[in-house]
């Protein structure tokens, strides 16, 4: 299990990622909006959406290893499925430690399947 979900979603409508979070949880509370973030509370579980984290990526982050994912790939292909956007997340935890060229691994998940890049954002 990883510390924490994050996956970055281009172009996706923040309304359309509510929706598919409420299929995804029990119970997720009203986005709180703040400048270009917002957060909601999903089972306990804060999650923050940062609007163009990245160009046009957003980027939603799930504050808590105790997510119906194990993983951010396995999230990454829930909201493909759900929103049909395409998601990039990063192949396992990064730290530090790991050095500066892992930082750039990324996986995309789109139309053809899943593929691992550099992305250098």
């Amino acid at each position: 299990m990883q510390p924490d979900i994050e996956i970055y979603l281009k172009d996706a409508d923040q309304e359309a990622v509510h929706a598919w979070l409420t299929t995804a949880f029990k119970h997720c509370s009203d986005w709180r909006r703040k400048g270009s973030l917002a957060r909601c509370d999903c089972d306990g579980i804060e999650v923050t959406w940062y609007n163009k984290a990245v160009g046009s990526w957003h980027s939603l982050l799930f504050a808590s290893s105790a997510t119906p994912w194990d993983s951010d790939l396995a999230c990454a292909q829930a909201a493909f499925a759900a929103l049909a956007v395409e998601i990039r997340c990063a192949p396992g935890s990064w730290q530090e430690a790991d050095g500066e060229a892992d930082a750039d691994r990324w996986l995309k998940v789109n139309a053809q399947g899943v593929e691992e890049f550099t992305w250098r954002s």
